[in-house]
C-alpha cells in the first residue's frame, strides 16, 4: 500500500493548497482568529507504522474538540460503563455548544462529544485528584499514545478558552443543578479548558490515533488501551456524533468514524487500516475543517476506506 498512498496523500495537500473556499477561522477564541487559513496538513499512519504525511503536517495547532476522544477513553478506564448514567449516546442534532436539550433531559448530555458531555467526563476525570494532576495525567496518555514527549498544552489558548469560554460555564452551572457536575464548576472547567487546548501536529494526531484502528491496542508498544468491544463503541460514537449536528453529512461524505475541533482539526479512523489527522483552520458552518472534510473526501474515494464500501473480494 505504501508507494500508492503516499503519492494519494500528496496528490491530496496539492490540491488542497489551490482550494478557494477555505471556509471561515473559529474568532471566539483570540489564538485561534490568528491561525492563517491558508495552513493544510495530513498525515496517514498505516496498521504497520509508516506514515505518510503531506503540507503542514508537522506544525503544532490546537486541537481543541478531538481531544475529547482522549478524555472519554481516560474516564471510561477510571469508571467503566457508569460513565453512561451521566451522558448519553445519542447525536445532539444541536450546535456542540447548545443549551436547549439540557433542561428536557434533566441535565444528562446527549454524548460525550458535546460540550456540556466533554464538561461532564472532565469532572469524572477530575475524581479525587487535583485539577494539575489531572491535566498532567491527561497529557501523559496523550504523549504515551503518540509515542512524543514533546506533546504540550498551548497556555494561550487555555487562558484564552477561560477568558471567553461563557457558554461553557453556564452549561456547566446548568448541569451542577441537575447534580451532573460533582466538583466545583471552576475546578471542572479548568480540566475541559486545558484539555481542548492540546497543541499536537497532524503526524502526531495520527500516531495517538493509532488504538482505535488497531482495536484498541497500540501496536507500537502492543500495550492494551482499551478493550476491542470499547474501542469499536468509541469508534461508533465518532461516525454518530463527532461532528455535531454536521455527522450525518460527514458520515455521507466521508464514511469514516471522525472527530472534528475548531481549531480545524480532524481524527479519522479506518479501521484495521489507518489512522488519519488532516488540519485546516477554516470552518465550515457547522464547525468542521471545510478542507478538512473535503481532504478525507478524496483520500476515501481513492482508497475505498469508507465502511460502507464492500469489502474487496478474498482470493480463492
Amino acid at each position: 500500500m505504501t508507494s500508492w498512498l503516499g503519492t494519494i496523500v500528496a496528490e491530496i495537500a496539492r490540491e488542497m493548497a489551490d482550494a478557494s473556499d477555505r471556509g471561515t477561522v473559529a474568532d471566539y477564541i483570540p489564538p485561534l482568529a490568528k491561525v492563517p487559513s491558508s495552513r493544510f496538513g495530513i498525515a496517514v499512519v498505516e496498521a504497520d507504522g509508516t506514515c505518510h504525511a503531506a503540507g503542514d503536517a508537522d506544525m503544532p495547532f490546537s486541537i481543541q474538540s478531538v481531544s475529547k476522544v482522549f478524555g472519554l477513553t481516560l474516564a471510561l478506564g477510571m469508571v467503566g460503563d457508569a460513565l453512561w448514567k451521566r451522558v448519553g449516546r445519542e447525536p445532539s442534532g444541536s450546535a456542540f455548544n447548545s443549551i436547549v436539550q439540557l433542561e428536557t433531559e434533566l441535565g444528562i448530555p446527549r454524548n460525550p462529544f458535546i460540550n456540556a458531555g466533554a464538561i461532564v467526563v472532565s469532572d469524572i476525570l477530575l475524581g479525587r485528584n487535583e485539577p494539575r494532576e489531572t491535566i498532567g495525567e491527561i497529557l501523559r496518555f496523550v504523549r504515551g499514545l503518540a509515542g512524543d514527549e514533546s506533546i504540550g498544552i498551548d497556555e494561550e489558548v487555555a487562558r484564552a478558552e477561560q477568558d471567553t469560554g461563557f457558554r461553557n460555564m453556564a452549561l456547566a452551572q446548568y448541569m451542577r443543578a441537575f447534580d451532573n457536575i460533582h466538583h466545583p464548576v471552576e475546578r471542572t472547567l479548568g480540566i475541559y479548558f486545558h484539555q481542548c487546548a492540546l497543541a499536537m501536529s497532524c503526524r502526531q494526531l495520527a500516531l495517538a490515533g493509532r488504538y482505535l484502528m488497531c482495536g484498541g491496542t497500540n501496536p507500537e508498544t502492543g500495550r492494551t488501551i482499551v478493550s476491542r468491544q470499547r474501542a469499536r463503541r468509541i469508534n461508533a460514537l465518532m461516525m454518530t456524533c463527532g461532528h455535531y449536528d454536521g455527522s450525518g453529512e460527514f458520515a455521507f461524505r466521508v464514511g469514516l468514524p471522525g472527530k472534528s475541533g475548531v481549531g480545524g482539526g480532524i481524527l479519522a479512523i479506518a479501521p484495521g487500516i489507518a489512522s488519519v489527522a488532516v488540519w485546516s483552520p477554516g470552518l465550515n458552518a457547522r464547525g468542521n475543517s471545510q478542507l478538512g472534510t473535503l481532504a478525507l473526501e478524496r483520500l476515501v474515494q481513492r482508497t475505498g476506506w469508507s465502511v460502507f464500501d464492500p469489502a474487496p473480494p478474498v482470493d480463492a
